[in-house]
């Protein structure tokens, strides 16, 4: 389970871009959001959870995330509460509403120039219909990887050479195979299993079994 750090809120500064600090902290003490921080989830980057039964709010972010993915995945998760705050649970998740919220919110926080050039380019293109996930938009992801402080011994997918053989965040061991559109058909050496890999899932290299 991951550990949760619990911070004064003026310390959520550090986890954030300079110039947004008074305007995320606005959203999170009129909703009285209950965020935490959080150690790296392999399967998400933030977690929201409705109030009920007399809890507030609650957001969840990974403490691994650089400043600008952590701002826009506290906006990604921001946006659910707003669209469970006129809509409770009558829509779908991540439907026109949820699209038409997050756009809305995003765009307000583009327009304060928090976000380096080539974000901000990334974002203007996906304010109209976007992921589900920054990860589920490649090109964000790839652009908001740059600014991630990776360990030189981490490469993504996309960086392997045909062949070359990896280990996962979980231990399995696995060989690149051919790209098929975005994604790469790797085989899990133990069980000769071939699985579909994101070109920016990130790996560590293995020269042999």
């Amino acid at each position: 389970m991951a550990k949760i750090e619990r911070h004064p809120l003026h310390a959520l500064a550090e986890y954030l871009p300079d110039n947004c600090f008074d305007d995320v902290v606005f959203y999170l003490q009129k909703y009285s959001v209950h965020l935490t921080v959080t150690q790296a989830r392999s399967s998400i980057l933030g977690d929201y959870r409705n109030a009920h039964k007399g809890k507030n709010h609650r957001i969840s972010i990974n403490s691994n995330l650089n400043k600008y993915s952590f701002l826009i995945t506290l906006l990604h998760e921001l946006a659910h509460l707003l669209v469970y705050e006129k809509y409770k649970h009558t829509v779908a998740p991540h439907g026109r509403e949820w699209k038409n919220t997050y756009g809305e919110i995003l765009f307000i926080f583009l327009q304060k120039e928090i976000f380096p050039d080539d974000i901000a380019f990334a974002l203007q293109k996906s304010l109209h219909n976007p992921g589900a996930s920054s990860c589920a938009e490649e090109g964000l992801m790839r652009v908001l990887r740059g600014y991630d402080n990776r360990p030189s011994d981490l490469f993504h997918i996309e960086e392997l050479q045909l062949n070359d053989l990896f280990v996962t965040r979980e231990g399995r061991i696995f060989q690149r195979g051919a790209k098929r559109r975005t994604r790469y058909f790797c085989t899990e050496v133990k069980t000769q299993k071939v699985y579909l890999f994101n070109a920016l899932y990130e790996v560590k290299k293995v020269s042999r079994v």
